[in-house]
């Protein structure tokens, strides 16, 4: 099913499109749900589409040679995936996988090729888009490097937050484990910190943000850069 109506599609990029670039590319838009577990994109196999969530959060998990993973970033409705088919890449980089069930509207790979080569305003969101991510990856490895287990589980929890409606989050401890890249004992003992501080409440697969504003200064520079840079660059693009 296509979309036509711009204002109802809760995917940010496409809701900055100017009507007119919107009302071009909307009918190569297919409404999907998005199962927890779905790969979106495979690594080293073709990009097939192109995702605008509009729900959900998902991951993009880079492996080792060895088998080793751990998640590069996490993205919900504020971009697109995967960024590599902006510059023509066919091949992705990257497993891209749902962790939280949600919804998106997708493109086929060719469609979206046509619409970058196309449509200037189009072209112009999807690269922003590929810098404000860019930044998210590298703050995740500068903070994978100075920051503590417990410090690094509040920015996680923060972007996650960002990402859901209310306050509750069904997140495993092996999601966690994954986004940390720490073995599952030490989740649960970074847990246990932020639910003793009172930030947090968490149950089994589920966890609630009970104090925002404290966990946020808890996490102290571990978060909040990436997202006022993301801002900045979405913000009078038209």
């Amino acid at each position: 099913m296509a979309v036509s109506f711009q204002s109802s599609v809760r995917n940010q990029l496409l809701a900055i499109l100017p009507e007119a670039d919107y009302r071009q590319i909307a009918p190569d838009l297919e409404y999907v749900e998005l199962p927890r577990g779905l790969l979106l994109a495979k690594a080293d196999e073709a990009i097939e589409h192109v995702y605008y969530l509009t729900s959900g959060i998902g991951s993009l998990v880079a492996s080792t040679p060895e088998g080793n993973k751990a998640e590069a970033g996490i993205f919900g409705n504020e971009g697109y995936v995967p960024t590599s088919a902006a510059m023509g890449v066919e091949l992705s980089v990257y497993d891209v996988i749902m962790q939280i069930d949600g919804d998106a509207y997708r493109m086929a790979f060719g469609a979206f090729r046509k619409w970058m080569d196309e449509n200037r305003s189009f072209g112009r969101v999807m690269i922003r888009c590929i810098e404000a991510f860019s930044i998210q990856l590298t703050y995740t490895a500068v903070s994978n490097a100075v920051h503590g287990v417990d410090e690094r589980l509040a920015r996680w929890l923060l972007m996650c937050h960002d990402r859901v409606e209310g306050n509750h989050i069904p997140l495993t401890h092996e999601f966690i484990s994954l986004m940390l890249a720490v073995r599952r004992p030490s989740v649960t003992t970074s847990l246990h910190v932020l639910e003793g501080n009172g930030f947090i409440r968490s149950v089994r697969g589920h966890i609630t943000i009970r104090n925002r504003e404290a966990l946020e200064e808890f996490a102290r520079d571990a978060y909040g850069k990436p997202e006022q840079e993301y801002r900045r660059l979405m913000t009078g693009l038209f």
